[in-house]
């Protein structure tokens, strides 16, 4: 198969926004999953509100509701398990929580800001992905603009039909960004459903290990932990990526102009994701 593209490089990568981009260790969401399950009488461990992480934000409580110990607490307090009528409730009232408080964690992850910078130097187009909703990427994107990040495309889950791990928002960035073919991309992200969305629109894909949802730490919760304590603890992240199919895995957003560099090489190559 012969690859179309100018000079057989990258021509655009496509962020995730929590974890990846912004907010260190992935806190906002996690806070207000907890408080709205809170709100209605059950407990979720900090644990149960970070493994769906990365799906659109109704399939998260969907997803946390379906976990065993989740439903039988529900039952207990309620008297069933959870109906899709609580799940459409939960949401209506996730919206606005979490819409306040991912601007409270809008700042960019270190190394963000100059990789943009690099990347913009060779021609690259910046995209951006999210689980998170319309009505809350209405409170991020000017947070996170005051703090100098700024795609040149962003979509969110409740843009397209379904979200992540379906491919709908990276074929949104590619029309709005006007690059094809799709191997001509990079989907960056540090989830699972990240990982997914990318193979499943055909694009390299990077996983993001340290800053992330998956390791689920603050960057001063990083920085106490004794070294080989966390270099265990990516290579259990380093492993979930992989069996996800990740191409590349990174352990922040700042060593991804190296691993774009070895993706051209592939390119030049005539190496398809």
């Amino acid at each position: 198969m012969t690859i179309m593209m100018r000079d057989k490089q990258v021509q655009a990568v496509i962020l995730d926004w929590a974890g990846t981009a912004v907010d260190y260790g992935c806190v906002g969401p996690v806070k207000a999953f907890i408080r709205v399950f809170g709100n209605h009488g059950v407990e979720v461990t900090t644990a149960e509100a970070r493994t769906p992480m990365g799906l659109m934000k109704k399939d998260h409580i969907r997803a946390i509701c379906g976990m065993e110990r989740v439903a039988s607490r529900w039952a207990e307090i309620h008297g069933r398990i959870p109906a899709d009528s609580d799940v459409d409730a939960m949401f209506l009232e996730l919206e606005p929580l979490m819409a306040a408080t991912v601007a409270e964690h809008a700042d960019p992850v270190p190394g963000l800001l100059e990789t943009v910078t690099a990347f913009r130097e060779q021609g690259i187009r910046i995209g951006s992905t999210t689980g998170y909703t319309h009505t809350i990427m209405e409170q991020l994107i000017p947070a996170a603009a005051k703090r100098g990040y700024r795609p040149d495309a962003i979509f969110s889950s409740s843009d397209v039909p379904a979200g992540r791990p379906y491919p709908w928002m990276c074929y949104l960035n590619a029309i709005k960004l006007q690059v094809y073919p799709f191997a001509a991309m990079v989907k960056i992200g540090d989830t699972a459903t990240d990982i997914q969305e990318g193979l499943n629109a055909g694009m390299w894909t990077v996983g993001v290990t340290q800053t992330g949802n998956e390791l689920g730490l603050t960057e001063e919760e990083v920085a106490a932990l004794d070294q080989e304590d966390l270099r265990q603890r990516l290579n259990l992240v380093e492993r979930r990526f992989q069996r996800a199919g990740a191409h590349f895995l990174v352990e922040t957003i700042g060593a991804c102009p190296a691993v774009i560099d070895r993706i051209n090489r592939c390119l030049a190559r005539g190496e398809l994701p």
